[in-house]
């Protein structure tokens, strides 16, 4: 693997936490995305299985979880220490919570691994992506996984194009971005470390650490 990728993950994610395995053979980071079940149904050989509790099949709760009585989790999870999952959000499909991440109301969240720290405001939907640490996803923001012709979800750089060979992909967010009210991210958008998305901007592509997007 090519240390010096612009996409390796270390360009995006500074501590991936139990979840960094998943990311070690890969080439580009979403491909992670692709063992994710595999690596939750592993889970009981982990080492760290035994500091969490299996609440349900393939549910997996760390210490200090809050989980309101009006969420819904559907299918396999792994929700890591302090995180927070709030009054009717949706986790399903395969679902990475890292450490103190907040899952605010009515957010949806769809085979995706979200890291540490970050926070997901209320309404969102967040599908088929990777949000790293410290992350603000702002009320109503979006990261859409499907494009409306159906065709398999490419990354676009200038002239560069990547194929992810997968027909549903949202996007990945770097550690210490901040999204901001009702902003959406089209399939396939690659957000740098500290990159700010202004309210309500429908963003696509492949933006640098530090972006400012409005």
């Amino acid at each position: 693997m090519d240390q010096n990728n612009q996409f390796h993950f270390s360009h995006f994610f500074s501590d991936n936490g139990i979840f960094r395995q998943l990311f070690d053979s890969t080439i580009y980071p979403w491909e992670a995305l692709k063992n994710v079940d595999e690596f939750i149904k592993a889970f009981k050989d982990s080492p760290f299985f035994s500091e969490f509790e299996e609440i349900s099949e393939n549910l997996y709760i760390g210490k200090n979880v809050e989980i309101d009585s009006d969420a819904k989790i559907v299918g396999g999870a792994i929700i890591c220490n302090n995180a927070t999952i709030g009054h009717s959000a949706y986790l399903r499909a395969g679902v990475l919570i890292g450490e103190g991440v907040h899952v605010g109301h009515a957010t949806e969240v769809k085979h995706s691994i979200i890291l540490s720290g970050s926070k997901l405001a209320h309404l969102n939907y967040i599908g088929d992506s990777i949000v790293g640490s410290n992350v603000n996803v702002s009320g109503s923001a979006t990261l859409a996984n499907w494009r409306f012709d159906k065709k398999e979800i490419e990354i676009r750089d200038g002239e560069l194009k990547i194929s992810t060979g997968m027909e549903k992909f949202g996007g990945i967010i770097g550690d210490d971005s901040f999204l901001g009210v009702n902003a959406v991210l089209n399939p396939g958008t690659v957000l740098g470390k500290k990159t700010l998305v202004y309210p309500l901007m429908s963003v696509k592509g492949v933006h640098v650490a530090g972006e400012i997007i409005k």
